[in-house]
């Protein structure tokens, strides 16, 4: 992969546990809005806009983006931001309990993008896509990094061991929800990038709309240059590298409303003829081929006997739910847009599909077994797509500990 150090945007040594905040993604306006009371200084303000605006105000209206670039430039110009004296690249720690994993923040190649050297396992919305792109294109900077994962690399796991051991850190702060965030800048980068130079392929984890929208960028840019010589910054977009034997994919569970007419003792047949059904009590599976299913106050574990044929995304548990019961049974033909499933990120436990079940908001949950990294990467590499909410990727990126910038 081509990879690059580059001259970024960091918070003021004083302002970085302000600044940094969660992906624009994973908060709604109003859950935005109550992170970032009180504090100007959170990137919420950049990445969120809306909640410096009336209530109500269209999110994808020209004051928003107005406001982005607005509230961008008042962190700069309060010397919130402070740009780098050269280029680097950044060792990016996260800690969340027991669990640790060392990233590599630096910028990839639009091309490679392009080329699927950085492959894609989800489909974008175009209203998403459309909505990033021209936030990167109003503040000429990807705000966000889009996270990458690579088969492990033993070089570079020395690399990252070495400077974690001997260098102090840069950034190292405790997040409102208890993740540690530990960064360190790396002035000296050439054995990074001569390293990532020889990993064959990337993959994104979570940032499909971010790494569209800059490649989108970068290329309408591309065109527009009578003068284009490949130098230019927005040839590259911010990422921030995992190797994969070191992420904690989560489960996407699922919640269903309506039992599509039947009763719970019918649709337990129905479920009876596909499966094989077990009163267990385990609210989560022991392991891929399982579903745990909560339906009438008990547990019940399903499993099956796996395809020996099936491809990559047919193989998957959350594929094999949905073709066998969700669509059939429960008449959710397309997950993406049907209204009556919810999807549930793992990091809020089996005691929210519980709460939803106890409350009459669904009548039946299923709990999953994590999809893994191989399973992602095997899919990429078919060409194929996951379905829908099929990894929860835990702990999250902030966003603002670095800033990418276009010019």
């Amino acid at each position: 992969m081509r990879v690059r150090a580059f001259q970024g945007l960091v918070p003021h040594p004083d302002k970085v546990a302000k600044v940094a905040s969660v992906p624009y993604d994973v908060v709604n306006t109003e859950e935005a809005a109550k992170l970032a009371e009180g504090n100007p200084d959170s990137f919420l303000h950049v990445i969120r806009p809306e909640i410096d605006l009336p209530q109500g105000t269209d999110i994808y209206s020209d004051e928003v983006y107005a406001k982005a670039v607005e509230n961008f430039k008042k962190l700069q110009d309060n010397g919130v931001l402070i740009r780098e004296s050269a280029p680097c690249v950044y060792v990016y720690r996260q800690t969340m309990g027991d669990h640790s994993q060392i990233g590599i923040a630096l910028t990839c190649h639009i091309e490679e993008y392009e080329r699927d050297i950085i492959r894609k396992h989800e489909k974008t919305r175009p209203d998403k896509e459309d909505d990033r792109t021209r936030v990167v294109s109003e503040l000429n900077a990807n705000p966000g990094p889009v996270f990458l994962t690579y088969r492990e690399n033993v070089e570079i796991d020395a690399l990252v061991n070495h400077v974690v051991e001997t260098e102090e850190p840069t950034f190292d702060f405790v997040a409102p929800d208890g993740v540690g965030h530990t960064v360190w800048r790396v002035g000296n980068h050439e054995e990074f990038v001569r390293l990532f130079g020889e990993v064959e392929l990337g993959y994104v984890a979570d940032g499909h709309h971010r790494s569209a929208s800059a490649y989108r960028v970068g290329a309408e840019r591309r065109a527009a240059n009578p003068n284009h010589d490949g130098t230019e910054n927005y040839n590259w977009f911010l990422t921030v590298l995992f190797p994969a034997d070191q992420l904690k994919i989560l489960a996407y569970n699922r919640a269903v409303a309506s039992l599509n007419g039947l009763s719970e003792d019918a649709f337990l047949a129905k479920v009876r003829e596909t499966f094989q059904v077990t009163e267990s009590g385990e609210k989560e599976p022991a392991g891929s081929g399982q579903v745990c299913m909560h339906l009438g106050g008990k547990w019940f574990t399903l499993s099956w006997d796996p395809d020996p044929n099936a491809d990559p995304v047919s193989s998957l548990d959350v594929s094999v739910l949905q073709e066998r019961l969700l669509a059939p049974v429960l008449g959710i033909e397309d997950p993406r847009t049907a209204k009556g499933i919810a999807f549930i990120g793992g990091i809020r436990g089996t005691g929210e599909l519980e709460a939803k079940v106890a409350s009459g908001e669904a009548a039946v949950a299923f709990s999953m077994y994590p999809t893994t990294c191989d399973q992602l990467m095997a899919i990429a590499d078919a060409g194929q797509i996951m379905p829908p909410k099929s990894t929860w990727f835990e702990p999250k990126l902030r966003s603002g500990l670095f800033v990418h910038t276009l010019d």
